[in-house]
């Protein structure tokens, strides 16, 4: 058993405990409280002061593809239009060998440690980069086995079974702390019948499913529309599609596809309708700033996502499409942009986007009863947080002091059931 004390404590499901401890047992918290009453109740007990810093749940980062970290900076040339993106990053990854995506999937992993991050909602189609990462750094999460290109009818029933056998494989290697899920990878690459078939298999069998949906204007156009850059991919690859003519949401709610309670990522092109039906469904959002910014995709209307009552993580996204894994800065950039969109009601605070990138994000992959607080019984995934910088000072607030002032250099130590992962103190 230890205690390891500091300045603050952030428990987040409730205030900010100034001179606060942790009492940790094993894995799992034991207690949480002002240093000095923890000090009474647990006499003689091994301490930790870690001095100037903030104790928090670790962050958890709901959406990223570490398997493609090797790519970070080599798309940053291209033309920045979303059709030249994907084929760029098509094209490199096809060229990069198993070896390489391995060991850029572990940096990616061990970059993510030192950021804070305990929890990954990881995305992978090519091997086990993605999963073999997770396991090796120690990190807690969930490997969402993506579909390959497939949006034609005509071959669902096979691509389903490849995907099912692909999943099949991970599943038997999973961990109390790396677990699998599926992601039909969005609404332009998997087809109506597919998507059908993958939210079946995950009601029945209570899988966490997770799609990029309402992300770029590409895809809105040729949703509903039926017109654009896909379409002449279609026609490349002699691809049947036809256009739903409707929204992103409204179609994977057509297809029974939100009844699976899905983490949509992005959700940057929605109209109140749609916030509906999501909430509706209890579908949940991982919601990507920093991405969505450096691709001049828009701002996902973070606001009225949490007004709605959905539940919404941050995710980093790839580093080839954001360049760094940084959970405090999408929780800025997250805060800044919501309170700079014209139908914006109310200031999000540095307390939003906190909870956000901790309970938020371990709700979005079910995991709400296991981590994203500091509560007794709860399992010890912690970040510690130095608040020393002369650009901190002085911490009058400090939830806005690690918004706001704060970034993954300055995260000291990360702790995975009460294994410390990542540590410079």
């Amino acid at each position: 058993m230890i205690s390891l004390k500091g300045k603050f404590v952030l428990p987040i499901s409730s205030e900010p405990i100034e001179n606060g401890a942790v009492i940790i047992d094993g894995e799992r918290i034991v207690a949480v409280g002002r240093s000095a009453d923890l000090e009474k109740a647990y006499p003689g007990i091994e301490t930790e002061d870690l001095g100037n810093a903030a104790i928090l749940p670790g962050f958890v980062n709901c959406h990223s593809h570490l398997e493609i970290t090797g790519m970070r900076g080599a798309l940053d040339s291209v033309e920045h239009d979303f059709r030249s993106w994907l084929l760029k990053l098509s094209t490199l990854r096809s060229e990069m060998g198993d070896e390489q995506i391995e060991a850029a999937a572990l940096a990616g992993a061990y970059e993510g440690a030192a950021a804070g991050v305990t929890c990954f909602g990881d995305i992978g189609r090519y091997g086990r980069a993605g999963f073999n990462a997770l396991r090796t750094a120690g990190l807690r999460g969930i490997l969402f086995q993506e579909t390959d290109f497939s949006p034609d009818n005509r071959t669902a029933d096979d691509d389903f079974l490849k995907l099912a056998e692909k999943f099949e494989e991970l599943l038997a290697d999973a961990t109390d702390l790396v677990r699998v899920g599926l992601s039909p990878h969005s609404p332009y690459t998997v087809s109506s019948r597919l998507f059908e078939l993958i939210a079946q298999f995950a009601i029945i069998n209570r899988l966490p499913l997770t799609i990029h949906a309402a992300e770029s204007s590409n895809e809105i156009e040729l949703l509903e529309k039926g017109t654009g850059f896909f379409t002449e991919v279609y026609e490349k690859f002699d691809v049947e599609w036809q256009s739903p003519l409707c929204s992103t949401v409204e179609y994977l709610d057509r297809l029974g596809v939100l009844s699976a309670r899905p983490l949509l990522a992005h959700c940057v092109r929605v109209a109140d309708d749609d916030i509906k039906r999501i909430a509706a469904n209890g579908a949940k959002i991982a919601h990507c700033p920093r991405s969505n910014a450096k691709f001049g995709h828009g701002w996902a209307p973070f606001e009225k996502f949490l007004d709605a009552g959905i539940t919404v993580g941050l995710g980093s996204d790839s580093v080839a499409s954001n360049n760094v894994c940084d959970i405090l800065a999408e929780a800025s950039l997250a805060a800044f942009a919501a309170r700079n969109l014209p139908d914006s009601k109310r200031f999000i605070t540095a307390r939003d986007v906190l909870r956000s990138a901790t309970l938020g994000g371990a709700e979005s992959l079910g995991m709400e009863d296991k981590i994203g607080t500091l509560e007794a019984g709860k399992f010890a995934d912690l970040a510690v947080i130095s608040l020393d910088d002369p650009a901190q000072q002085p911490v009058t607030d400090v939830e806005a002091a690690l918004v706001f002032s704060s970034n993954a250099k300055d995260v000291l130590k990360t702790l995975v059931a009460g294994n410390e992962i990542y540590s410079i103190v």
